[in-house]
């Protein structure tokens, strides 16, 4: 599946972010330093969001989304020096939780950013 003009501008936020600061500052900066370059591209945010997790139709807890852009994507930020299968795991079971359609997990720890597209298998089941 390809990038939509929403997730491409997410990923370049995130890149100039990287091109500035590089890698080895804590996951915060990174996340205050993205809102400001998707508040400069004119995008509706909300950071930190508050979503609920169900089990069985019964609510079991909370999980805070680092970004939800434009109500439409979930983003999980990371600062580690690798993704590792976990993570994307991770982000996969957030974008299900919260019925996302699409996710990004981007990783500012490396030497070069990495990002991870992630689509809700549950309602894209015409391209799997």
């Amino acid at each position: 599946m390809e990038k939509d003009k929403l997730t491409f501008d997410i990923i370049g936020c995130a890149m100039k972010v990287h091109n500035v600061l590089g890698n080895g500052f804590q996951e915060v900066i990174y996340q205050r330093c993205l809102a400001i370059e998707l508040e400069r591209a004119g995008y509706e945010f909300v950071r930190e969001a508050e979503q609920n997790i169900y089990y069985d139709g019964i609510n079991v807890g909370t999980r805070r989304a680092d970004f939800v852009v434009e109500n439409k994507v979930i983003v999980e930020l990371k600062a580690l020096t690798n993704l590792e299968d976990v993570h994307l795991a991770q982000a996969k079971n957030y974008v299900v939780a919260y019925k996302f359609e699409n996710g990004l997990l981007i990783n500012f720890g490396a030497a070069s950013l990495q990002y991870k597209l992630i689509f809700n298998q549950n309602l894209h089941s015409e391209n799997y």
